[in-house]
């Protein structure tokens, strides 16, 4: 027996999805502890109880919803991506960026060698890379479905939401040793003397605009208006390039839309973008996105992909913690706030920026503070990185299809 759900019913399977997972995060504190997201927690329980009623009773989706909730979501990033905020950062935002960008080659690297040597799929192996160890669920799911359509791959999105919610575990495992140890290697202690450039809250640093205040209906109406008219733009830009012969994802053009939208914004001074409305619609998009996408995993097709993932995965553990260790504390300046942004390089290296700002509060609640490193990271982690991270994967996959 098939259970059909029209768009309508699927929405609101999607909504009940989240609501579960929203509800079990507030329960069970290692959800919570782990920053696990409440669409894969939901999700992740439904797709178990599709499993096990397989042969008994499945589900119908009309998923047509999916991918405008996705392109959404990118446009959001691309709207909160102010350059004024990255020349704000100063030279330390560049050059942490820079070694980002570099750990995001390495990854895909690392998960290309090791799929062609236990003889995975290097597509689906890319999936366990920067795909979702610096991209999260959000990208693992893009690219999953990107490379489902494009090439065909079998169990693509299963993979990619088991390792993607593997890194968001993983990197908040490693980050907190890691800065530990370089602190008491090096008897590292904190500049007392620093003035605070950024917050410690988990939604990204706060820029002096203002626009983090009360929403009104005046802004939700102008931000729907801005990410609307950056989608169609985009969508636009996107057929004239796929007319020309270049494929990009279908997210990508929306996304540099949103950024130029949104430093159109700061330097001509002539609307407003509201970043707490922007949020808050990016956050529900990815929600949804993210619930759909986890209710229609076939668990089962996950077992022949399990040797190779575990692989995977475990050099991708292996090689965040080299470089957090190795290069990102070195060329990050050796000291103290160093040792603080290698623990919060772990985080969002293979999980999310949330687990990068708790990697770095934990920290910062035993050794002392680093207002520094809780400007830089959430800068890189929540906006600048998501957009290499897109072209690397890109290269990657034009050069392994």
């Amino acid at each position: 027996m098939t259970l059909e759900f029209d768009l309508i019913g699927t929405v609101a399977v999607a909504s009940v999805v989240l609501w579960c997972g929203l509800f079990l995060r507030r329960k069970v504190d290692v959800l919570r502890e782990y920053n696990i997201p409440a669409p894969v927690i939901g999700g992740i329980i439904f797709a178990l109880l599709r499993w096990g009623l397989m042969g008994k009773i499945d589900f119908s989706f009309d998923m047509t919803l999916q991918s405008p909730l996705m392109i959404t979501f990118f446009t959001t990033v691309g709207l909160g991506a102010s350059l004024k905020l990255l020349k704000k950062g100063g030279p330390q935002v560049l050059l942490f960026l820079g070694l980002a960008s570099i750990l995001v080659f390495c990854q895909n690297l690392v998960a290309v060698v090791i799929s062609k040597l236990t003889g995975l799929h290097p597509l689906l192996g890319l999936l366990a890379g920067s795909v979702t160890m610096s991209g999260g669920h959000g990208t693992g799911a893009t690219f999953a479905k990107t490379f489902t359509t494009q090439y065909g791959l079998v169990g693509a999105m299963e993979l990619a939401m088991a390792a993607a919610t593997f890194g968001l575990v993983a990197g908040s495992i490693i980050g907190g040793p890691v800065a530990r140890r370089l602190i008491r290697k090096y008897d590292l202690k904190p500049q007392l003397d620093d003035e605070s450039d950024g917050v410690h809250g988990e939604s990204g640093p706060l820029d002096s605009s203002g626009d983090h205040g009360g929403v009104t209906v005046n802004d939700v109406s102008l931000t729907i208006l801005q990410i609307s008219v950056a989608m169609y733009l985009g969508s636009l830009a996107y057929a004239r390039l796929m007319d020309m012969g270049i494929t990009l994802p279908t997210y990508l053009c929306a996304l540099f839309v949103g950024i130029i939208i949104r430093n159109v914004s700061d330097f001509s001074g002539a609307f407003r973008v509201h970043l707490k409305c922007v949020d808050y619609i990016g956050a529900v998009a990815l929600s949804l996105f993210l619930a759909m996408a986890l209710m229609s995993l076939k668990l089962w097709q996950l077992m022949d992909l399990a040797g190779p993932m575990v692989a995977i995965l475990l050099g991708e553990m292996l090689l965040m913690a080299s470089f957090s260790y190795f290069v990102t504390f070195r060329l990050m300046g050796k000291d103290f706030e160093a040792a603080i942004m290698a623990g919060g390089h772990c985080g969002f290296g293979m999980g999310a920026t949330p687990n990068a700002v708790a990697n770095m509060e934990a920290l910062c609640s035993n050794y002392g503070p680093a207002p520094r490193a809780f400007f830089v990271i959430p800068i890189v982690g929540a906006f600048f990185i998501d957009i290499v991270n897109a072209f690397v994967i890109q290269g990657f996959a034009i050069f392994l299809s």
